[in-house]
């Protein structure tokens, strides 16, 4: 059996040191791959890290090395230029220093001894500045020590199987007017078959790279002179992305949503009224019309309220659900937007119901079905969590109370799920869907929310039978989240082998010769009548040359036109999925492309 390097209680995750210190019972944690053990072992090979520049570059000073859910980081200052070519080096130092099984060791000091032993380092008195206890916490190893919580392992031999990934600048404290920090990058593991079966994944994640598969596909690019985060669909990935809406779209209404659309910018006063600006204001955009201030929205749910409050509502109209393709903007750092995935203007498939308390659990139960659909038709396995009350919060403790009691129920009843303490979002608890791709790497994506604050600050009611006026409850609901991040994912899951239906040109037809341009002309044009997307391989080029850009382009079904063809009126089929290869009958294959294309229901 593993090593116990901590324990799990209901209060969270604690070193050993800290569990004796304190008379800690709970769950042991073994040195493995599980999640508490990865952030125990993480943490510490963040102090590792920063040991190992320490003893590089004797003059570094240190801000924070938190973990991250890839791994873990340290944000530090050096008069010496790091390069990512130092990488090994340190990594090398991490490794010597690991081996020495170097003991970790807390102790406390007062904030006073804190604040004097810091005096002359300004990153540190910044992290000091963040910490409300009298009593600082420091741990040790070897010639370094840094002030920090834990959990830590015992000592260095457990952080023996660690990789350093990537350097970059970051910003002191994310604030882009703030100086520029050196930030390294890492991941550790319990074992080298992990850390070797790890980089075995990262190398096939570079293979789909969704930013060098849309630039091979031609599907979208961003360019420095339109402005970072801003995403350029090109014909083909505009194609996807319509697609994808249209599956999307009549998934909705066969399930009762309605189709609604609010503005881009609303005045200001509508974004304080709903607790935006208060909670959310750093990440927004805001200018003035006519002396008014106005916000671009980050969400859909003011233009879904005003939809609500232009009728009034009885009991018998809930559930409503509206949803929409909502464009939406948000101010993202320069350093954290990555292609598709994190980008400062994105559309959300965004969706909001109004129901009455009695009907939340049905309601959530049937999002979470609709969600189950969606997962299983893109071949993705999927987890639920429940996110709950964060620091920064609007609306009385009863409500979020009441709210998060009423997704427990549901959770409970479907089965296993995570729990994110804090993890909400500022006006309701929430489900989030954590997907796993091909290559098994998890992805944020939807989310479900109850909502009992916006409807009490809007005042939102309908009539109950009894001709009383009740307030709803507002759910928020995004299955795919961001349709820029879900296809993203969709091209990295599939390596930019895309399902049929949603495929920017599902047919290349290929012509041998010139005398077959003709009769491949005829098939362009029925399977187009039939709503497939086609291209047509006709340039002057050798046959093979053809068909190697048709298989480049990642096309589903390459139609092969020769002699054989023109007189049968039949086409020599390669389907790239199924990897075979057949000829049918013209009527045939345009029935079976239509049959491809009916696969998106949902």
């Amino acid at each position: 059996m593993s090593d116990i390097i901590g324990i799990k209680t209901p209060s969270g995750i604690f070193d050993l040191a800290t569990a004796k210190e304190q008379g800690l019972n709970g769950s042991p944690i073994y040195y493995d791959d599980s999640q508490e053990s990865l952030s125990i072992i993480r943490h510490s090979s963040a102090h590792l890290l920063a040991q190992a520049v320490k003893t590089l570059y004797p003059d570094a000073r240190f801000f924070v090395g938190p973990v991250v859910e890839e791994g873990f980081y340290y944000d530090f200052k050096t008069a010496a230029k790091i390069g990512a070519e130092d990488l090994k080096t340190i990594e090398k130092t991490m490794k010597k220093l690991a081996a020495q099984a170097q003991p970790i060791e807390k102790y406390e000091t007062s904030r006073s001894e804190a604040n004097e032993r810091y005096k002359d380092d300004p990153l540190k008195t910044e992290v000091l500045s963040h910490i409300a206890d009298d009593k600082v916490t420091f741990y040790k190893q070897g010639g370094f020590e840094d002030l920090c919580r834990g959990p830590h392992a015992p000592n260095t031999k457990y952080l023996r199987h660690i990789k350093l990934t990537k350097l970059s600048g970051a910003y002191l404290g994310g604030d882009s007017a703030r100086e520029t920090l050196t930030r390294i990058y890492g991941v550790a593991f319990s074992s080298e078959a992990s850390l070797a079966s790890w980089e075995k994944q990262m190398e096939e994640a570079a293979k789909r790279d969704h930013r060098k598969l849309g630039a091979e596909l031609e599907l979208f690019k961003f360019s420095d002179d339109i402005g970072g985060g801003l995403a350029i669909w090109l014909p083909a990935g505009a194609r996807l992305r319509a697609k994808l809406e249209a599956f999307s779209f009549k998934a909705h209404k066969r399930r009762g949503y309605q189709p609604v659309r609010g503005p881009e910018i609303l005045r200001s006063d509508l974004w304080r009224k709903s607790g935006h600006i208060a909670n959310y204001g750093e990440n927004m955009y805001f200018t003035k019309i006519d002396e008014n201030e106005y916000g671009l929205k980050p969400m859909n749910c003011v233009g879904h309220i005003a939809v609500y409050e232009s009728q009034t509502r009885s009991f018998r109209d809930l559930p409503l659900k509206f949803f929409e393709f909502g464009t939406v903007h948000r101010h993202e750092q320069s350093g954290v937007l990555h292609g598709l995935l994190r980008v400062r203007e994105f559309t959300q498939d965004d969706a909001h119901i109004f129901c009455r308390e009695d009907q939340i659990g049905e309601e959530i139960e049937k999002i979470l079905d609709f969600i189950d659909a969606l997962m299983k038709r893109f071949d993705f396995t999927y987890t639920l969590t429940l996110s709950t009350k964060p620091d920064k919060a609007i609306g009385d403790d009863g409500l979020w109370e009441k709210s998060t009691a009423e997704i427990e129920k549901v959770l409970k009843k479907r089965g296993d799920y995570l729990l994110d303490e804090g993890g909400g979002a500022f006006y309701g608890p929430k489900i989030d869907i954590k997907i796993t791709d091909a290559i098994g790497r998890k992805w944020q994506c939807g989310t479900v929310q109850v909502d009992m604050n916006l409807p009490e600050r809007f005042d939102l009611r309908y009539a109950t039978a009894q001709n009383e006026r009740a307030r709803p409850v507002m759910l928020h609901r995004a299955m795919m989240g961001s349709m820029e991040r879900f296809i993203a994912i969709l091209i990295e899951h599939y390596g930019g082998e895309l399902p049929f239906f949603i495929a920017p040109t599902q047919v290349a037809i290929v012509t041998v010769g010139e005398a077959h341009i003709e009769y491949a002309k005829e098939i362009e044009d029925r399977l187009r009548s039939n709503d497939i997307d086609t291209e047509l391989y006709e340039r002057d080029d050798t046959l093979s040359k053809k068909i190697r850009a048709a298989e480049k382009s990642r096309v589903p079904f390459i139609v092969v036109v020769g002699d054989e063809e023109v007189k049968n009126r039949s086409v020599a089929l390669r389907d790239r999925q199924a990897k075979s290869q057949t000829t049918m009958p013209l009527d045939r294959f345009v029935e079976l492309c239509a049959e491809k294309n009916n696969e998106e229901s949902l």
